[in-house]
């Protein structure tokens, strides 16, 4: 049976574990930390439960800064998604948007965004199954000093 349901402090590592799959950058512990903190800052993160195991998440927040194409603050933003891929394509990964929408709207926010990398393919074209709205393309520089 699939649930959907809003993760503990004490189901973190458990994001983690999904995350590092994405993210692959990091390392679990490190992973792990990074949620517990967002989590005791106000952020959510949902998770798929298929029976008892944990096939999905979705981490979302606020953004109090500007974000790009919005006109309102605090936005509701997704960070990240991941399904299983023996999952994807059943409608989870909407479910999991649709739960991060739901507490973002609860929390008061009227705006929610996300981004993506720009060769980032799959991604993009998600994002618009999702019905959000391309705001802008944008290129970022770093210089060290």
């Amino acid at each position: 049976m699939m649930e959907m349901k809003r993760a503990s402090l004490n189901e973190a590592v458990l994001v983690a574990r999904l995350a590092i799959k994405m993210w692959d950058a990091h390392s679990v512990e490190d992973l792990e930390s990074d949620f517990g903190e967002y989590m005791n800052k106000g952020g959510a993160v949902f998770l798929a439960w298929n029976d008892n195991t944990v096939i999905g998440f979705a981490q979302c927040g606020f953004r109090n800064d500007y974000v790009e194409g919005t006109e309102t603050s605090p936005v509701g933003y997704l960070e990240g998604v991941f399904v299983e891929e023996a999952y994807r394509r059943q409608g989870i990964a909407r479910e999991l948007v649709e739960e991060c929408q739901k507490f973002a709207k609860e929390q008061g926010c009227i705006e929610f965004a996300s981004d993506c990398e720009l060769d980032n393919e799959e991604s993009l074209q998600f994002h618009l199954k999702m019905g959000f709205e391309e705001a802008n393309r944008i290129i970022c520089f770093t210089k060290r000093l």
